[in-house]
C-alpha cells in the first residue's frame, strides 16, 4: 500500500539520538500509513550497518553541509502531498503520526509543541526551559513554526519553494509562506520532546549558528550593516527587559533556578553582542567561519 505521508528527518553526527527518534516513530500510531526519509548530513556518514537497524526506513546522503540542504533532498525523494519535518534528536509522542497528518489535512501549515527534557538541572538548563522552543509565540507573533515540528503539504511547499541554506530557514520559510497567503496554525497537541542543552559550549554552538543563520536573514532583506550593529549593542541593554519573563516563568519554581537562568541569560547576551559584530568584519575566504564564542 501506497504510504500516506512522509517524515523528513535530516541528521548530523548523532546516530544515538536518531535510533531513539526512529524507534519512537515505530512506536506511533498511523505508522503503517506513512513512509520515513533520513538524509544523513554528517560526516563521517552513518555507519553500513545503521540502515539494517532500521529497515523500515529509508536512508539518503547530501554531501552539502546544512539542514536545509538535507531537508530539500528529503522533500524531493518523498511521493506523498502530507509532508512531516522533525530533527533527529527529538523524540515524538506516540500519537504524533496521527496528530501531524490531520493537521496536514485541516490547515495549510501547522507547526506542534516542543517539550524540553531535561536529564539534571543547571544555569543552562533553567535558561533552555524559559527561552527555548517557544512555538506558540513563533507561530502567531513571529509566523514561522521550527522545523522540529512541522506539517504542510507537498503542494504548499512548492509554491513556497525550498528551503534556503546560511540563513534561519525555517524563518525564511514560514516569512515566505505567509507572504503568498497561507496561514501557520498552532496545534499544542502535536508533540515531540527535545532535550535541553546542558552546557555552555552546547548553548555557544547553538547559538553560534542562530547568530549565523540571522545574520544571513538580515542580509537576505536587504538591510543595513549599521543596524545590525545597533541591534548587537542594544543585546546586553535587553537581559533587563527579560527579567520578568524569566522570574514569572512557570517551569522555574525555585529562586535559585531563576538566579541561575539568570546569569546564563547575561553572559549569553553579552557574548551574542561580540559574536553578532564579528560577522561585519570582513574576512579573507580561509578564514570566513561561523562566529566563536568567549568563556
Amino acid at each position: 500500500m501506497a504510504p500516506l505521508a512522509t517524515v523528513i528527518i535530516p541528521h548530523h553526527n548523532d546516530a544515538t539520538r536518531l535510533s531513539a527518534c526512529l524507534r519512537a516513530l515505530d512506536r506511533c500510531d498511523e505508522r503503517s500509513k506513512v513512509e520515513f526519509i533520513v538524509v544523513d548530513n554528517g560526516t563521517p556518514p552513518l555507519p553500513a550497518v545503521f540502515p539494517d537497524l532500521h529497515q523500515n526506513t529509508r536512508f539518503l546522503y547530501e554531501a552539502t553541509a546544512g539542514a536545509a540542504n538535507a531537508r530539500n533532498v528529503g522533500v524531493q525523494s518523498a511521493v506523498t502531498n502530507i509532508l512531516i519535518f522533525t530533527d533527529s534528536d527529538c523524540t515524538p509522542a506516540p500519537d504524533f503520526l496521527t496528530q501531524a497528518i490531520r493537521a496536514a489535512r485541516e490547515a495549510d501549515i501547522t507547526g506542534g509543541d516542543v517539550r524540553l527534557t531535561q536529564s539534571h538541572a543547571n544555569g543552562v538548563t533553567a535558561f533552555e526551559q524559559v527561552f527555548a522552543f517557544n512555538q506558540r509565540r513563533y507561530i502567531e507573533e513571529m509566523q514561522f513554526s521550527v522545523t522540529a515540528n512541522l506539517a504542510t503539504s507537498m503542494n504548499v511547499f512548492n509554491h513556497v519553494g525550498p528551503f534556503r541554506a546560511d540563513l534561519s530557514e525555517d524563518l525564511d520559510w514560514g516569512r515566505r509562506a505567509t507572504a503568498l497567503g497561507y496561514k501557520i496554525t498552532y496545534q499544542p497537541d502535536m508533540i515531540v520532546y527535545h532535550p535541553c542543552r546542558t552546557t555552555w559550549t552546547e548553548l555557544r554552538a547553538k547559538w553560534n549558528r542562530i547568530t549565523a543563520e540571522l545574520h544571513g536573514v538580515h542580509n537576505s532583506d536587504g538591510k543595513p550593516t549599521v543596524l545590525w550593529i545597533l541591534r548587537a549593542l542594544a543585546m546586553p541593554l535587553s537581559v533587563v527587559g527579560h527579567v520578568p519573563r524569566v522570574l514569572s516563568s512557570p517551569k522555574l519554581t525555585t529562586w535559585r533556578a531563576r538566579g541561575a537562568a539568570l546569569g546564563v541569560l547575561a553572559r549569553l547576551r553579552l557574548w551574542r553582542m561580540f559574536a553578532m559584530i564579528r560577522l561585519t568584519i570582513p574576512q579573507k575566504p580561509a578564514e570566513r567561519r561561523r562566529p566563536k564564542g568567549f568563556g
